[in-house]
């Protein structure tokens, strides 16, 4: 079973039609009991960091033995960021801590070169590593909405950036967690290959 958590901060309905396209059924959920039991879980996100993160309370030992237990886990936009130790959009407020570094708001120089904030609409993948999720997945366009992106202390994990006037991280990969910055439900059949490579992992 794909469980998508059902915290309050995330575009649910996007994401399990998503996962309905590829003939995959996932479940919306904000049941302990089902997101403990689940095969692999689905960590959305839409809005403020320190929102998600008050929303999460209760769910974090789930989410943490889900990993420590070595099963998929893949987290959307918001839901990469907040894998992250802190964040600038919510000064004082502690991240899930599962990947060391900072999320960080993108510099208005940018604007300067023609750069809009937030980042939205397509934009084209630079893939550097291996990573599971992107088998038979080129350097294509993916869709991104969003004013924030992260900075691992450990650059290891970025698998794939784009281009925004800086290299923006769009995919952390270590060992059975993935994340993407863009939204694979929303990128068209190549953001679906994403979601199929996803649930293939699933043992």
């Amino acid at each position: 079973m794909i469980a998508i958590i059902d915290y309050g901060s995330g575009n649910l309905k996007s994401i399990k039609n998503g996962f309905s396209k590829i003939c995959t059924e996932a479940v919306i959920s904000s049941s302990i009991k089902e997101l403990n039991d689940a095969d692999a879980l689905v960590l959305p996100g839409v809005g403020a960091f320190g929102n998600a993160i008050e929303n999460l309370k209760g769910y974090e030992n789930s989410i943490y033995n889900h990993i420590d237990d070595g099963k998929p886990f893949l987290g959307i936009c918001l839901g990469l960021q907040i894998l992250f130790t802190s964040s600038e959009e919510s000064p004082g407020i502690s991240g899930l801590d599962i990947f060391k570094g900072k999320v960080l708001k993108f510099p208005n120089s940018i604007k300067t070169h023609g750069f809009k904030i937030p980042h939205m609409g397509w934009n084209q993948l630079n893939i550097s590593d291996n990573c599971p999720i992107l088998n038979g997945v080129g350097n294509d366009f993916m869709y991104f909405v969003h004013s924030y992106y992260v900075d691992p202390d450990d650059k290891k994990i970025i698998t794939a950036t784009v281009d925004y006037g800086i290299d923006v991280p769009a995919v952390v990969c270590l060992e059975n967690i993935f994340a993407t910055q863009f939204h694979p439900e929303k990128s068209g059949n190549n953001g679906l290959r994403i979601l199929k490579n996803f649930v293939e992992l699933i043992q």
